[in-house]
């Protein structure tokens, strides 16, 4: 992962300054293939949740850059060490950030990726491992797939997983997160709106259920940030999110509107919900793991 130094932390969630932590999430539309103007929303957006003593920044997938980028995306990718990644890290601190880009690796190949920074330091990069290549979507004919799926220890929020859209949508992901025995899961997102149910977005009500399906299922918080705005004709809803351990909606954005998402979080609601619902004990990960060897060799003599 370039020069990045990675750091290890306690992997216990704790409050901060004897108070609950506090999460902002930054529901922004990003400005297609104009990565200085966004690196300055970034900026004004870091500002005000640091005002507001934010613990987590949270920005969506591909916030420094957009979506639709197709063939601009070697033009508008970065280094994850690159001056304006370092500075938005810096401008965080102390508060934890998470934000997308467009990434170029060493090799010159391009991921769609999320980082997590603590302290002023990048603790995680994760590099979208699902790519949709179907309808409105063609990410693989412009970027790499990343090929891991891993959770990491911070200071404040314990465990966290971090995965990029499409990746919240496979059960594959939640059964890693599950074994890595998350405390916060993280969803940064580009969703445009598709389809009605009744009078809200078909897509807003899939994330919503399965947000919260996630956090009871995990015992954990999960956070959703997607993104607002226009492109290539489409609409991106909005929406983000913060849901409780119970499942219980602690913040929720508006649609179709730029806002700063906060959201408040006890970490003893942790203790709580994996009191009411033990479900990371129960669960055999090695009758799991037996099994899907079993289904791969039947695959093979097929």
């Amino acid at each position: 992962m370039s020069s990045t130094q990675i750091s290890e932390a306690p992997a216990t969630m704790k409050k901060r300054h004897g108070r609950a932590l506090s999460i902002s999430v930054a529901q922004i539309s990003p400005v297609l293939g104009d990565r200085q103007r966004n690196v300055e929303m970034h900026l004004k957006f870091i500002h005000e949740a640091k005002s507001q003593e934010a613990d987590l920044i949270v920005f969506p997938e591909l916030s420094l850059t957009g979506y639709f980028l197709r063939d601009m995306v070697p033009d508008v990718a970065c280094s994850v060490d690159s001056p304006d990644i370092r500075k938005l890290v810096q401008a965080a601190a102390p508060a934890d950030l998470v934000l997308g880009f467009a990434e170029e690796s060493t090799q010159h190949r391009y991921f769609n990726s999320a980082l997590y920074a603590s302290g002023g330091q990048i603790t995680h990069l994760h590099r979208k491992v699902y790519l949709p290549t179907y309808g409105l979507f063609e990410e693989q004919r412009y970027f790499a797939s990343g090929n891991r799926i891993r959770a990491f220890d911070t200071t404040r929020f314990g465990r966290v997983g971090l995965l990029v859209c499409e990746d919240f949508w496979h059960l594959s992901s939640i059964a890693i997160m599950q074994a890595e025995e998350v405390d916060v899961l993280i969803c940064a997102a580009n969703s445009p709106a598709r389809g009605v149910s009744g009078e809200t977005v078909a897509t807003s009500e899939s994330y919503t259920r399965m947000a919260r399906t996630y956090a009871e299922l995990l015992g954990a918080l999960v956070i959703v940030s997607n993104r607002v705005g226009f492109e290539d004709g489409l609409c991106f809803w909005g929406g983000s999110m913060a849901v409780g351990p119970g499942g219980e909606t602690l913040a929720s954005g508006p649609h179709f509107d730029e806002a700063l998402v906060t959201a408040t979080f006890d970490p003893a609601d942790l203790r709580r919900g994996r009191l009411r619902a033990p479900l990371a004990r129960d669960e055999r990960l090695l009758l799991t793991i037996e099994e899907l060897q079993r289904i791969k060799r039947q695959q093979y003599e097929d």
